[in-house]
């Protein structure tokens, strides 16, 4: 593997000191004119690991690559257990609190269709979630916030936290708990990449910005039979269609409108002849809940319905109800020192409301534990923008300087506040 900081071909990227947004302020201690210098290296280190993307579970390499970089700017990363993930402690006061920032490191299960030089190297698998770009900056953040680590200008400590696994379940956030990475932290922030706000935009919102979300499995089995006499045995098709038709709707019925709960299901099959009732049918999808209270109970509510609704067509049926995320719920305190954070390093008209999404997070497993908050970073580019894990998306690149000014003045917010 090339070193992260190696600039790979794909055009120029510019080195000289960034013009500060307007109503923006300096980072401390001539931190801006080290970020100048960062950007490029931090671009190619976001485009080798686009090249280079890895699956959930399996970022051995991106966290070797992680581990490399920061011990380079003189800190001393630790892998975890599996050794594809990275937890790493910039240590300043002693007697301050404990602050910790989150990056997600894994790709998705896609083939990279874009004519770009970065494109992934790795048939089936791309970064189509920005967890290329959330690394990248919190590489960046590590670096800077060691500077002032350095000079004794760092007012407790801050863990970096590189997630591997948030795209499956079990969730990699329950992989670093275990491994101690919330311990003493007071406070947990983590950004995520928002295609539907430009550079230099922010989206904040307190209590739910996500949803839950699960995912469900229905395996249904029969005798099998001819389709000349459908009477004689179950009809396993039949039994398929009215699950994926009648119980999205029915079990919406269960719940207040407002609870904002969705069952869609991304695969179905059964049988492979025209001519034969096949004795095995499978459908899967996930569920996603706005609401907190209606998420404890879908489980249960699921599993009525789909007995209710496949109980007349004979079929025997086994459901699988694995258990995902709850909704990530940010912490109002938090979101203050976000919003003021942002103010600080992109301006005033860098706040940006956003609304609760259906898409579901694992950050939300951290905050169980310590109150925290997640922002969306803009990334839109000009254009129509494609959304995330669509195979052809992509990033406009300073957004990586524009995370890194926020994550830095984040953290040395929370650690004021937390004094």
């Amino acid at each position: 593997m090339t070193s992260a900081l190696t600039l790979p071909s794909g055009g120029p990227l510019a080195s000289s000191r960034p013009e500060a947004p307007t109503g923006s302020q300096p980072l401390p201690f001539e931190l801006d004119h080290l970020l100048a210098l960062r950007v490029p290296g931090l671009i190619a280190t976001r485009r080798h690991l686009h090249s280079h993307p890895e699956l959930s579970g399996e970022e051995f390499e991106t966290a070797a690559l992680v581990h490399r970089e920061l011990s380079l700017a003189g800190l001393k990363p630790r892998l975890l257990p599996k050794g594809n993930g990275v937890i790493c402690d910039i240590d300043g006061r002693p007697d301050g609190p404990v602050i910790a920032l989150r990056a997600d490191i894994d790709a998705l299960p896609l083939d990279d269709p874009k004519d770009v030089p970065y494109r992934s190297t790795v048939e089936g698998v791309c970064h189509a979630c920005g967890h290329d770009v959330h690394t990248s900056v919190m590489l960046g953040v590590g670096m800077l916030l060691a500077q002032l680590a350095d000079i004794g200008q760092l007012d407790g400590r801050v863990r970096l936290i590189f997630q591997p696994a948030e795209e499956i379940l079990p969730c990699g956030s329950l992989e670093v708990i275990e491994a101690g990475g919330l311990e003493d932290v007071v406070q947990i922030f983590a950004l995520h990449c928002d295609p539907n706000l430009p550079v230099g935009k922010v989206g904040l919102r307190v209590g739910p910005i996500t949803a839950a979300a699960d995912n469900v499995t229905v395996r249904l089995t029969g005798p099998g039979g001819h389709t000349a006499r459908p009477h004689l045995t179950v009809d396993l098709v039949d039994a398929l269609g009215r699950l994926v038709t009648e119980v999205p709707t029915l079990i919406s019925r269960r719940v207040p409108a407002n609870s904002g709960l969705l069952l869609v299901f991304g695969h179905a099959s059964a049988g492979t002849r025209y001519n034969v009732i096949p004795s095995e049918a499978c459908a899967a999808g996930t569920l996603r809940v706005m609401d907190r209270d209606t998420w404890d109970e879908a489980p249960k509510i699921v599993a009525q319905v789909v007995r209710d609704v496949l109980a007349p067509t004979g079929a025997t049926v086994d459901l699988e109800y694995l258990r995902g995320r709850p909704p990530v719920t940010n912490d109002a305190g938090a979101i203050g020192v976000l919003t003021a954070a942002t103010a600080a390093a992109l301006g005033p008209d860098g706040i940006a409301e956003t609304p609760q999404s259906m898409g579901g997070e694992d950050f939300s497993w951290y905050l169980e534990h310590v109150p925290g908050a997640l922002a969306r970073l803009g990334v839109g580019r000009t254009g129509p923008n494609v959304d995330l894990h669509r195979a052809s998306f992509d990033v406009d690149e300073r957004a990586i300087e524009a995370g890194v000014r926020l994550m830095v003045q984040t953290a040395l917010r929370a650690l004021a506040a937390a004094r």
